[in-house]
């Protein structure tokens, strides 16, 4: 058998640029180009926008008429009532903070508590804002990995809270984590796991960047490098035999 050449040998080893896309290929090339730019851009807008609306039409009711820009101008102001919410809830923690305003909430809760099925409404509505919004609090700050629901498969969880009264008496062996494990896409789903805190591995991810992961279905990775450009295939050379091709450094 004849033997090739080693430049010929080398000139195939060689990566050929990609083909220019030419025509209808290019026009949808620039399609998709635009698409993905103009996308989350738009959903970002519409989702805010809807927001805005939501809650303007939730606050601006509750506005009197005579600080309503609405009633005397002869088109909606959008966001007067996020801004009038803001401004409400605000003013509402400053007057809770002091001796009076705490005395005031102590007396409404006094009267909720008298009452028997909105006294378990409010009191388990109530635990969840304060455990969520506290300042101190690690509640779903803390992302982690579980071999979860089976043996060999991993399941992202954000770590709440550990086990304690009644809950950590009843679980056998050591302490135990309350984990909450999402369901993808949508994460406001999902299951509430308890396990032994030492089958939990915390990772070091951010918890937008596991919503991030989770809601995108894997595609967002954190910390992720960029997908390596897969190698080259060369051609046969006659006779089925094939140019030897060093595999890409690692970079």
């Amino acid at each position: 058998m004849k033997e090739k050449p080693d430049a010929t040998l080398a000139a195939l080893a060689e990566p050929q640029p990609a083909p220019k896309p030419k025509g209808a290929a290019r026009i949808r090339t620039y399609f998709l180009t635009g698409l993905v730019v103009a996308g989350p851009v738009a959903i970002t807008i519409w989702i805010t926008l809807w927001l805005i609306g939501l809650i303007d039409g939730w606050v601006k009711p509750l506005i009197p008429l005579a600080y309503n820009p609405d009633s005397y101008l002869p088109v909606a102001v959008p966001g007067f009532g996020v801004l009038a919410a803001f401004l409400g809830l605000t003013i509402l923690g400053f007057l809770t903070a002091n001796l009076v305003g705490r005395t005031v909430v102590q007396s409404g809760e006094q009267v909720l508590n008298r009452m028997p099925i909105v006294r378990s409404l409010y009191k388990g509505v109530k635990q969840i804002f304060e455990t969520v919004f506290k300042q101190d609090g690690t509640s779903f700050r803390r992302v982690g990995l579980i071999e979860w629901p089976g043996p060999g498969m991993w399941s992202l969880c954000f770590i709440t809270e550990p086990a304690r009264g009644a809950l950590a008496e009843g679980l056998p062996g050591p302490e135990h984590l309350c984990l909450f494990v999402p369901c993808t896409p949508n994460p406001t789903t999902g299951y509430l796991v308890m396990m032994e805190a030492s089958k939990v591995t915390e990772i070091d991810v951010s918890t937008d960047d596991a919503f991030k992961l989770i809601m995108s279905m894997g595609i967002i990775q954190p910390n992720a490098a960029p997908p390596a450009t897969p190698p080259m295939i060369a051609p046969n050379l006659p006779g089925g035999e094939k140019p030897e091709i060093a595999a890409p450094a690692a970079g």
